[in-house]
């Protein structure tokens, strides 16, 4: 059994980190996990709580391929949580594909950095074993290197998200910005025209009084 563990910071507050974990996928940077499918979610005592199904393509070397298969989409199942009255978000998979010999179990948890409110801390474990195959400690290596590499991917992948969602809240300031000007600028030529019609009523009405008074 190979265990292995990571922290990492993001310079964003936990509100966005938390709201990309869950746009997280697909994502042009962490290609291996291809879509993700809510199977359940409720919430209970203000915490939500989600069941999602994750795809992903898993690349194992040639030889180990021959002793487990290489089928084209592999299977997790993912069980998490958020807490924002805590602050605090975890998420637990476990492969359900290669499920009789071979597990990979990983916890994340996002929460506020302990000393910089404006960050965030992840942190990271899997734990991973492999049984009734040759070769077995070697391929939990493997594993664990493609877990290593993949958790990298997955946080320049967030960050590709948080781009992404900061660039949405640009825009629809500008759009909001714009449709402002744009209410404004006709609220102005309406006034411009009811003024005008005012006025011309005003003369037309002087005009007529002459006229009764002559």
């Amino acid at each position: 059994m190979k265990i292995w563990t990571s922290e990492h910071v993001f310079n964003h507050p936990w509100e966005t980190v938390a709201q990309a974990a869950w746009r997280k996928y697909p994502n042009p940077i962490n290609t291996a996990v291809i879509g993700t499918d809510v199977v359940e979610r409720r919430v209970v005592d203000g915490v939500l709580h989600t069941h999602r199904l994750v795809s992903s393509k898993w690349y194992f070397p040639q030889w180990a391929q021959k002793l487990i298969g290489s089928p084209n989409v592999c299977y997790a199942s993912e069980q998490s949580t958020v807490d924002p009255g805590k602050r605090l978000m975890t998420l637990k998979t476990i492969n359900l594909t290669f499920g009789s010999f071979l597990s990979v179990y990983e916890t994340l948890s996002y929460v506020p950095h302990p000393t910089d409110p404006c960050k965030t801390l992840l942190k990271q474990e899997a734990t991973v074993q492999v049984e009734g195959v040759p070769l077995n400690r070697y391929m939990e290596d493997v594993l664990t290197k493609n877990i290593s590499t993949n958790a990298g991917k997955g946080r320049q992948g967030l960050e590709w998200v948080i781009g992404k969602l900061n660039s949405e809240v640009k825009e629809l300031a500008t759009s909001a910005a714009t449709s402002t000007n744009e209410i404004l600028t006709q609220t102005k030529k309406s006034l411009d025209d009811i003024t005008d019609q005012a006025r011309k009523s005003m003369d037309e009405l002087s005009a007529t009084a002459q006229k009764i008074h002559i």
